[in-house]
């Protein structure tokens, strides 16, 4: 028999923030809200944190989880969790947290350094999740001195009805190690929703109750997540071992039901082999059984106008298949924070063509959609509702007053401990190959005379 807690109790930790009513929760307020930049603190005795410094050493890419201690405060509520499991992740963005290759943590003069961070609430505690959740990222915004275009992305895919993306906010994230003098401050970061089983779950109302094949396309060994019969040669579960040698990555990558990879690969071939081989009213008729092509094309238009090019149809990359209980498939977007008029790969992603973003020929899923007229003035008017000045969307007027809102909001909180990304900048990427780009200033030029706004070039590019 359970053993209750006295009432004076209950009364006592709740007065105190301590606790939170898990009985109602239509009553919670939703944790991926942009009213609200809570605390969050990671607490690590020196052994683990000593772990997983040294096993990023030994494979930057492994994806080992060492113990944690999450607590999590907004508005007067906290929330601890006093075993969570934590490890870094990241692709060509994943970075040692402290010092250099072989150091150890320096409790006297630590040299802290920016890095995502994914936690996992259930890893040594089955049954705990926190506000529903078993996992959820962390990530530092890199290369993005404006703070915002993970956070407007995911946003702009909320206030637009694509629920398939995963949602995200802001958080105040500090690294405590036992025993020093004071814990680092890392700064505001993006709270990421996971794609994972619980992700699924919180859908179902949309595509079905229980759990079905989840796969993540990206790229691996020369070949990437295309939907071309010739990239089905990469399927598999990844296994990222802590030796680099033993590590087996895949195109796609089964994230859920492991133990059947052999049905999974034999439905994802089968999709493949059907979206590449039926042809004309066939696979018409095929791609409205077996998607919700609008669904998708909503999602490709609000992608396209975001100028995210590290996406499927140029790179084959960061995208999830789920192959749902209803029958049908489902595109899931993922990785934002190249967007925005971080341009890369193609000319000027504020005014490439929308119908000819990517490859017009190594991207099946999305060309041979858009061959079908229907289909592709669909896809144009979801372009045009986004661009309508009179909806609370993707114009100028409106995206930049949210931005100005979240960025003052956030401001007192910027600087960090790390000595890095110290303040909000207006502008893209270094790297990328449009540095005249700015969020909440420029012209409608796209770049070529002057810094240009991204919103205005990408509206008026739109030639429709």
């Amino acid at each position: 028999m359970k053993k209750l807690l006295p009432l004076f109790v209950i009364l006592f930790l709740s007065s105190c923030g301590i606790l939170e009513n898990y009985t109602t929760p239509d009553k919670k307020p939703a944790l991926f809200n942009l009213n609200d930049i809570p605390e969050i603190t990671l607490e690590f005795n020196t052994k683990n944190w000593n772990k997983l410094l040294t096993n990023f050493d030994l494979n930057p890419n492994n994806e080992k989880k060492v113990v944690s201690k999450f607590t999590f405060d907004v508005n007067g509520t906290t929330i601890a969790l006093d075993s969570i499991g934590l490890r870094l992740r990241g692709n060509t963005s994943r970075r040692r947290p402290e010092g250099n290759f072989g150091e150890l943590h320096n409790p006297t003069n630590p040299d802290w350094n920016h890095a995502h961070f994914a936690l996992d609430f259930s890893k040594y505690k089955v049954d705990q999740r926190f506000k529903g959740l078993n996992k959820m990222n962390l990530k530092w915004f890199k290369d993005d001195a404006t703070y915002c275009r993970e956070i407007y992305s995911y946003d702009l895919f909320t206030r637009y009805g694509c629920w398939n993306a995963p949602r995200a906010s802001y958080g105040r994230v500090t690294v405590a190690i036992k025993g020093d003098a004071k814990p680092a401050y890392f700064g505001v970061y993006a709270m990421v929703e996971n794609v994972d089983e619980d992700f699924l779950e919180k859908r179902k109302d949309q595509w079905g109750s229980g759990t079905g094949f989840l796969w993540k396309g990206g790229y691996s060994g020369g070949t990437n997540a295309s939907l071309q019969t010739s990239s089905t040669q990469s399927i598999g579960v990844e296994d990222v071992n802590i030796d680099p040698a033993l590590s087996v990555y895949y195109a796609y990558d089964l994230k859920t039901r492991k133990d059947e990879l052999p049905a999974a690969q034999a439905e994802l071939i089968q999709f493949i082999t059907d979206l590449n081989t039926k042809t004309g009213a066939a696979f018409q008729t095929w791609i409205a059984q077996k998607m919700d092509v609008p669904l998708f094309l909503k999602t490709y238009a609000t992608n396209v106008m975001l100028g995210m090019w590290d996406d499927y149809w140029i790179n084959g990359n960061n995208f999830y298949l789920y192959f749902a209980p209803n029958g049908k498939v489902y595109f899931i977007p993922i990785d934002y924070d190249n967007s925005l008029g971080t341009s890369q790969i193609i000319e000027n992603a504020g005014t490439q063509d929308p119908l000819k973003w990517g490859s017009s020929s190594k991207r099946p899923l999305i060309n041979k959609i858009l061959a079908i007229t229907q289909y592709q003035n669909l896809y144009k008017s979801y372009i045009k509702e986004l661009a309508n000045p009179k909806n609370d969307l993707f114009t100028a007027e409106k995206s930049m007053k949210r931005i100005q809102v979240w960025q003052n909001k956030m401001a007192p909180y910027v600087p960090n401990d790390t000595g890095e990304d110290m303040s909000i900048e207006d502008k893209p990427a270094s790297w990328g190959n449009q540095p005249n780009y700015r969020l909440t200033t420029g012209n409608n030029q796209g770049g070529s005379n002057g810094p240009a706004n991204y919103f205005l070039s990408r509206v008026a590019s739109i030639a429709w």
